[in-house]
């Protein structure tokens, strides 16, 4: 990228609107757009203040390609920490590429993905993690994923790395000065004080790591895999956490012959339910690969929800504990959840016997549901929450979602343990400052204090044009 240069892309999603914002950054933003405008008030914009609206016409010559109105930032108080510019016209897609041609006839070019993060993050307006969460916070699809990137994007994550980082680099500052002084053999560390120091660190990043279990899957979604026999109400069920027609549904067993997956909120968190083929010998080549699918798809899942017939269960109980076993014996580390379906048909007393039965056999986790009925479905929602450990989000502790961050705070960790041992075994400042500059440098990964070019393209090719 050239950052040097005036950039100009469209900040709003494409496609028509009611209006649509047009941004524009680079030093010479407002002196390029100015020419182009004719504010209502006669007044040149290159003389007002930052942090102000202006009403009037953008003109191409005599031409009125649109009455505007136009945001003026003046850098460093803007996002990108340069002059800006942002032009609210009205959606048309016309509107919006012929104002932008005219920029780019102008001087201007079209900005790269992410290009305004980068040059927020370039001019100091943000670190690296803040800037990442830019585009988790666009993304978020849930009330957890958003409470969790506008809090790293506020800097709760960054804060706590920094403050890490600076208490071990004043440590390290300390034994480097003494390595100035080895022929006095004095000792500036107080070597007990960093053995608690390295002892704080080494908890802060080992929570932070295992934050990232509840962090990935609160990101990303949680796949269930929705399983069983042809014609237990798979599909019904789908339907019913949907509360909408998803999946075709039919008396005649084996409709399903593919996987259909469809995303929901519950609790703030998303689940994505996978309803899978019915698991049953067949000769029908094409259902036959519809189950192989079925199988590669709970491989995928986090959480399996086997759903069973209530009805046939009275009579083939003995099968039903069978199939569970297998797969409970083929996919061991995975939650299994059995619910019982059709309940509707039958009394209280047989669903009482049902549940005594299975919770003996495969413990606790049955749910009593019918999904034609919809009865049972919240309690079935409820479970699900129940696998994901929202005590940190709920606690408003930093959560890791970035698997870059998470990969860095691994080495950190394994540089700190080393740290550590050396500590323990007594060894010389010399050789326990290789690694606590080791450990520095992947702090400072994390925040962008250490970075290259290779890196950042990386990061911000995953952004979206106009941010």
């Amino acid at each position: 990228m050239r950052l040097n240069d005036t950039v100009v892309a469209l900040a709003t999603p494409s496609g028509a609107g009611a209006i649509a914002v047009i941004r524009v950054s680079g030093t010479e933003a407002i002196k390029l757009v100015a020419p182009l405008f004719k504010a209502k008030s006669n007044k040149n914009i290159q003389d007002q203040p930052s942090h102000t609206l202006h009403l009037g016409n953008l003109v191409d010559g005599e031409r009125i390609l649109d009455e505007v109105l136009i945001s003026i930032f003046h850098g460093p108080r803007s996002y990108t920490g340069e002059n800006t510019i942002e032009i609210s016209c009205h959606g048309s897609q016309y509107i919006q590429q012929e104002i932008i041609q005219l920029l780019i006839r102008k001087g201007a070019r079209s900005a790269e993905a992410g290009e305004f993060t980068l040059r927020a993050f370039l001019n100091g307006k943000m670190d690296l993690s803040q800037a990442e969460a830019v585009a988790d916070l666009i993304s978020s699809e849930n009330q957890a994923s958003h409470q969790i990137a506008m809090q790293q994007m506020r800097g709760g994550f960054s804060n706590e790395i920094q403050r890490l980082r600076q208490e071990l680099l004043d440590f390290a500052s300390l034994i480097e000065l003494e390595l100035d002084f080895a022929e006095e053999d004095v000792e500036f560390a107080n070597r007990d004080q960093f053995r608690d120091l390295v002892s704080r660190i080494q908890q802060v990043l080992k929570r932070l790591i295992d934050s990232f279990a509840t962090g990935n899957v609160i990101k990303n979604g949680i796949p269930v895999a929705i399983i069983g026999e042809p014609n237990v109400g798979k599909s019904t069920l789908l339907n019913a956490l949907l509360n909408e027609e998803r999946a075709i549904v039919s008396e005649i067993a084996g409709t399903t012959r593919d996987s259909i997956e469809d995303e929901i909120s519950i609790g703030g968190v998303g689940f994505r339910f996978i309803d899978t083929a019915g698991i049953r010998e067949t000769q029908d080549i094409i259902e036959g690969l519809g189950i192989k699918r079925t199988f590669e798809k709970i491989a995928q899942a986090q959480v399996i929800v086997f759903l069973l017939n209530a009805e046939l269960f009275k009579v083939q109980g003995s099968k039903f504990k069978v199939e569970i076993e297998k797969i409970q014996n083929k996919f061991p580390q995975k939650p299994l959840l059995i619910v019982a379906n059709k309940t509707d048909k039958l009394s209280e007393s047989e669903i009482s016997n049902l549940k005594d039965s299975l919770s003996a056999a495969e413990g606790p986790d049955l749910i009593a549901i019918s999904a034609k009925e919809n009865i049972g479905v919240e309690e079935l929602k409820a479970k699900l929450l129940e696998f994901v450990n929202l005590g940190e989000l709920q606690n408003n502790n930093t959560i890791v979602t970035n698997s870059r961050h998470y990969n860095a705070l691994l080495s950190a960790l394994e540089e700190i343990n080393k740290v550590q041992e050396g500590l323990n075994n007594n060894l010389s400042g010399d050789l326990l400052a290789i690694d606590i500059r080791q450990a520095l440098y992947h702090f400072g990964e994390i925040t962008g204090q250490v970075t290259n070019d290779e890196l950042l393209g990386n990061i911000f090719a995953n952004f979206c044009i106009g941010k």
